[in-house]
């Protein structure tokens, strides 16, 4: 893996089973603790490692297209993390080895009947 996504202490990118690559634990991580932080430059433009982000001071949303390990989350409709703005906290106590995910919160109506974003 690219030295560029092996830089966090507490989580690594790896195979998984759920889509191409994903995001592990390196170690067990405590329920409430900071795993990382999405990094990346801001854009208004949609891409496949885009979180958005609600700006509640301008009432907007901001994209952040990542370039940190972090791009290689998953989806989970059942996560053990969740993104506080642009900080990912373990919703739960989380075992070394085990795919680090969260809920990409889509709409129903921005997904195909094979749950494709179509947004």
């Amino acid at each position: 893996m690219d030295k560029k996504y092996n830089k966090n202490p507490l989580a690594c990118v790896s195979e998984s089973l759920i889509h191409g690559r994903g995001l592990f634990a390196r170690c067990d991580i405590a329920a409430e603790l900071v795993i990382g932080t999405y990094a990346g430059k801001k854009t208004s433009d949609n891409g496949m490692h885009v979180l958005w982000i609600w700006d509640e001071n301008n009432e907007k949303w901001i994209g952040v297209d990542g370039d940190n390990e972090m791009r290689f989350l998953n989806h989970s409709t059942q996560p053990n993390a969740e993104f506080d703005d642009t900080d990912l906290y373990a919703l739960r106590d989380i075992t070394a080895g085990e795919e680090i995910t969260f809920d990409y919160q889509w709409e129903e109506e921005d997904t195909d009947e094979d749950g494709v974003d179509q947004a």
